[in-house]
């Protein structure tokens, strides 16, 4: 019998070359292969953009997810805005983005902006800005020109809402960037809400709610305190029931024609109002006020005369 080497047939791997795929240290570099191409999509996915310097953007109350999103890719804060978009969509659990303006800083994340936006970090402080009571119309156009730096004076005008009388003074904050828009939504939803109150009571005075307001804005240039306004308030209110003319300085129309001025002239505070809902009745029919603003009454034109040589020198 001839001595034959026993012959070991080839695997199916060693005849085609391939790996065997059980062997443990495949799966090893099989799986580190996966997970580095995995954080390699993620890096590049979930990286911002390169940008030089700060960026401030400002979402308004009527901008959408979609809108800020695409904002915030136009403006290399995040690479992909899809991305972005639907992590938000995710997260914010239907809460709605707050509005105003947002600061990103250059060095920011993708995980930072969208943990900013969500939690409404916005990274930059409000302007205050202050109406004083009677202030005018152009008074405050002149006061937000100068504050706030994205103020628009033509939309401001053609607005409905800008009327003279309606722009309840107060103190209010706005962003840098808030629109115009956004402004007078401010102003007029405070002004509401101040009036809110008070219906009832300009219900029951019986008049119009526009001559309360005209009446308030004269209120405002011609008493001094709380305690003056209502008592010339009544002798205003007065006045037009006897058909008499105002005769008040502040209106020099009203020394040639009977009854309040056409519109407000001014805008009134809260203290104006009331006093023009609720006059003092009083025995007067005259006041003037001396150099220290203080009012002196008189029941006649006779004393009104004597007030007017003793304390108008």
């Amino acid at each position: 019998m001839d001595n034959k080497e026993e012959i070991t047939n080839p695997t199916d791997t060693e005849v085609s070359g391939e790996v065997d795929k059980r062997n443990p240290n495949y799966k090893l570099r099989s799986l580190v292969l996966v997970v580095g191409f995995l954080l390699l999509i993620s890096y590049y996915l979930f990286s911002s953009p390169y940008r030089p310097q700060n960026v401030t953007l400002h979402f308004s109350s009527n901008d959408s997810l979609s809108v800020i999103a695409s904002d915030l890719g136009k403006n290399n804060i995040v690479r992909y805005p899809f991305v972005f978009k639907s992590i938000v969509y995710v997260l914010s659990l239907d809460r709605h983005i707050s509005a105003g303006d947002y600061l990103f800083k250059k060095d920011e994340k993708f995980g930072g902006v969208v943990w900013q936006v969500l939690r409404g970090n916005h990274g930059v402080e409000k302007i205050r800005v202050t109406f004083k009571e009677g202030a005018t119309n152009d008074d405050i156009i002149k006061i937000l020109a100068d504050k706030i730096p994205s103020f628009r004076r033509d939309l401001f005008l053609s607005d409905k809402r800008t009327k003279e009388g309606y722009l309840f003074p107060d103190t209010y904050f706005f962003y840098p960037l808030s629109t115009t828009d956004e402004i007078l939504t401010d102003i007029t939803a405070n002004f509401n809400k101040k009036i809110g109150p008070l219906e009832a009571d300009i219900k029951a005075s019986g008049k119009k709610f526009s001559d309360i307001i005209i009446m308030a804005s004269v209120l405002e240039k011609e008493a001094n305190g709380k305690t003056d306004a209502s008592v010339i308030s009544g002798i205003l209110w007065k006045r037009i029931k006897l058909g008499m003319a105002l005769q008040v300085d502040a209106a020099p129309e009203t020394y040639k024609n009977s009854g309040l001025p056409k519109e407000p002239i001014s805008n009134p505070g809260l203290v104006s109002i009331k006093a023009a809902i609720h006059p003092t009745d009083s025995p007067y029919m005259f006041y003037l006020h001396d150099d220290n603003r203080v009012v002196h009454y008189a029941v006649d034109f006779s004393q009104h005369r004597s007030n007017i040589a003793r304390y108008l020198k």
